[in-house]
């Protein structure tokens, strides 16, 4: 049996047909879809935190092989963790852990309490897939909600959602948390841009869900149309990938918005795991379904607020894939303090660079690995180079191959062919288009003999 979610001092009326969130028999109205949990005091939240983590690690403990070990290596119990303060006693989880444990490793929970599957790339060809109860989707479909009413999103509004959907999380998160709220969705998907603009300008779009890059471009093009006064957006929530302060004033000001950041990852849920508010100074870390840490990613030292590390998460109220101490690799700060929005929720910045060689590239993750396996599968040897580059705030990437010796001296077309062999290996597995150039050997700058394999030239980070 499916067991339904309540905060303690929250009723959630999922029957209505308009799926509002009720307090004290009142429909919501205003700034905030769930305030007694947005605006919950820091005893409250910590009492949730506690409870939760308390229960959640003997549901791992029980259910999970691999944790178990963990921690009887460890030497710590469940009965071990008293509360947050017991949390840097239990094991970190790395993406290599989801990976070796494929498919279902992790899984805390039956098979057939589970309702659905999201995944993010593997750098190897294995992927990682992410399991959902339909309680871990209600719970999603909250958090979802928070961030278009943090945007200044109602019910009356129409969300334009362009984020993929399928195993992405992007547009399936925006989706159910646009449902849950009970405004006009639009699932529109991404691309195929003359029909965004058709459905924006027809329907009255009000808050346009997608990257920012595709946001750039959405604006670029409704302005090439001379379409820019039939739009009625108000509000934009972007994220899935960096981008600049000057690229959301840039947006912004193109589109006669207010651009949002939002956070997630499909390991720990989707988007909605953290967002921005109104101030725009930092993303609300929904504390009452995660805990946040940030650790020194040389020692895995727990580090006080207000300095910049590794981001790391616990789930504590996902039944199907509960991760414990969950290290996104995404160097960040933390803040406690009082942000005039009135939420009380930790605030984390926008990623300030990664800790790992991760690259996000139109949304999606790219491993260098991803793309040397394609290059041995092929016949390559490993030396290569990954150029990445923001034009027109779209991000491109190129990939430099050095040839073999024997290959030089083949003909134009053999090369041709050779190129486009390698670009459709790598849209299989990277899921997106990446230019391919073969050069001759020994063009690719080496270091102390070991090649550099990735120039990011979009300076996603600079200044931070």
């Amino acid at each position: 049996m499916r067991k339904e979610y309540r905060e303690e001092d929250v009723s959630v009326d999922r029957n209505s047909t308009k799926n509002k969130i009720v307090y004290g028999g009142t429909a919501f109205m205003g700034k905030y879809f769930q305030p007694e949990i947005e605006t919950a005091s820091q005893d409250q939240i910590r009492q949730w935190q506690n409870e939760r983590l308390v229960k959640q690690v003997k549901h791992v403990y029980d259910n999970v092989k691999m944790y178990r070990e963990r921690m009887d290596e460890l030497g710590v119990k469940p009965e071990d963790i008293k509360g947050v303060e017991d949390l840097h006693k239990l094991p970190f989880t790395t993406k290599d852990d989801l990976r070796d444990q494929y498919p279902y490793g992790l899984l805390a929970t039956s098979l057939d309490n589970c309702v659905r599957i999201h995944s993010t790339s593997g750098t190897t060809g294995r992927r990682v897939v992410a399991f959902y109860t339909q309680h871990d989707l209600d719970l999603w479909d909250d958090c979802c909600a928070r961030a278009i009413v943090a945007a200044g999103g109602s019910e009356k509004d129409v969300v334009h959602v362009c984020y993929g959907y399928g195993l992405f999380t992007g547009g399936s998160g925006l989706h159910g948390g646009s449902h849950r709220l009970g405004a006009l969705t639009l699932p529109m998907s991404s691309g195929n841009t003359d029909r965004q603009i058709q459905f924006m300008t027809d329907l009255g779009s009000t808050i346009l869900c997608c990257t920012p890059s595709y946001a750039a471009y959405l604006a670029e093009s409704i302005i090439e149309r001379g379409m820019r006064d039939k739009i009625k957006l108000k509000a934009g929530i972007f994220g899935a990938e960096a981008w600049t302060e000057e690229m959301r004033h840039d947006i912004e000001k193109k589109l006669g918005i207010k651009a949002y950041d939002i956070y997630g990852l499909t390991e720990i849920s989707g988007p909605g795991v953290s967002f921005e508010c109104e101030e725009q100074s930092g993303m609300h870390i929904n504390e009452d379904h995660f805990i946040a840490e940030v650790i020194d990613p040389k020692t895995g030292e727990v580090l006080p607020d207000g300095e910049k590390g590794e981001l790391v998460f616990t789930s504590i109220t996902k039944e199907a894939f509960p991760l414990l101490r969950y290290r996104t690799r995404d160097i960040c700060i933390l803040s406690h303090k009082k942000c005039s929005c009135g939420r009380t929720h930790v605030k984390m910045t926008k990623p300030l660079g990664r800790s790992d060689d991760m690259l996000i590239v139109k949304g999606v993750n790219v491993f260098p690995s991803q793309i040397e396996s394609v290059l041995l599968n092929q016949g390559y040897d490993p030396n290569y180079q990954i150029v990445v580059t923001r034009k027109n705030n779209s991000d491109n990437i190129k990939v430099q191959v050095e040839m073999s010796d024997a290959m030089v001296s083949e003909s134009a077309d053999q090369l041709n062919a050779r190129e486009k062999k390698l670009v459709s290996g790598l849209k299989g597995m990277l899921g997106i288009l990446a230019e391919v150039n073969l050069v001759v050997p020994k063009t690719i700058t080496r270091s102390e003999g070991k090649a550099v394999r990735v120039i990011d030239m979009r300076n996603l980070y600079e200044n931070k």
